[in-house]
């Protein structure tokens, strides 16, 4: 039957015997009542209730749908109830996304959430594309840069990924530490590409000429293991830095330099259990581990 409405409504006069009870039941107006019964009766050909001065008693006919309306009604009551109770769980699949670089911040918040909801599966995927919360790609997004500006989704502020530039003792005990002045005499790791948007990058493309960059790579691991390797200065985030004992401050980090974070969930997924315990837990996890 294309119209549920209309059979809803032929069940609440079958149960109760009045057009008034079924539209104070449904919350419409009776003549609304009256309207569906007779579109139904029209379209199915036949009477499904005698009128009389007492109210309406379902036919036969009236019956059998009364049967199969109240039958399905019931099934519409517990599959909202288990929709319900889903959206209230933490369970199943929560699955993150952010770039690479965030890994060692992100794999410690996300082990120690599945280490409290058990019942958890975290997925976690790293990549340089902008995974579609609309496509459902992922439940919750870490953006770097610029707010995202995509429609339907929920954007939240998180905090700035600070850097400074480092060196190790080893490469520094051959090399010297240098001055600001002096930056142009020692060896650089930095991105492949000349025209990466991070902020460091743009600053160090100024500060020495492209041939003092010897290593160059295309993604922020392969730059952090060959400065820990010596093979030259370059950028860190600060509390990632902090991991690495071997590595020295060369220069402080910068408000130029710094990149911003965003949380950002789609707005069909913002409001559920699930994804409100993740967003609370990694705030106040990054806020104990990232200290500004």
């Amino acid at each position: 039957m294309d119209n549920w409405d209309e059979i809803r409504t032929a069940y609440q006069v079958a149960r109760l015997g009045t057009v008034s009870g079924a539209a104070e039941v449904l919350g419409v107006h009776h003549a609304t009542v009256i309207r569906h019964i007779d579109a139904l009766e029209t379209r199915l050909g036949v009477k499904l209730f005698q009128r009389h001065a007492r109210g309406y008693t379902p036919t036969e006919e009236g019956r059998d749908l009364a049967r199969v309306a109240e039958d399905t009604d019931d099934r519409l009551q517990q599959l909202k109830a288990r929709i319900k109770s889903g959206s209230a769980a933490v369970n199943g699949e929560l699955l993150v996304t952010s770039l690479v670089v965030m890994a060692p911040m992100m794999v410690g918040a996300l082990t120690s959430f599945q280490a409290r909801y058990p019942d958890l599966v975290v997925r976690y995927l790293t990549d340089d594309r902008v995974f579609r919360l609309e496509y459902g790609e992922a439940h919750v997004a870490i953006r770097a840069g610029t707010a995202p500006q995509e429609p339907d989704n929920v954007v939240q502020k998180f905090m700035p990924w600070r850097y400074a530039l480092y060196g190790t003792q080893s490469y520094l005990g051959e090399c010297g530490v240098p001055e600001e002045a002096g930056l142009r005499a020692h060896r650089f790791v930095a991105h492949d590409d000349i025209d990466s948007r991070a902020p460091f990058h743009k600053w160090l493309r100024h500060a020495v000429p492209r041939d003092r960059v010897v290593f160059r790579a295309t993604d922020s691991r392969s730059m952090e293991r060959a400065v820990l390797a010596g093979a030259g200065l370059g950028f860190f985030e600060v509390n990632q830095a902090a991991r690495h004992p071997e590595l020295v401050q060369v220069l402080p980090p910068r408000e130029e330099w710094e990149v911003q974070l965003w949380l950002v969930t789609h707005v069909d997924l913002h409001r559920t259990a699930k994804v409100q315990a993740f967003l609370a837990h990694l705030k106040a996890y990054a806020s104990a581990e990232c200290p500004s």
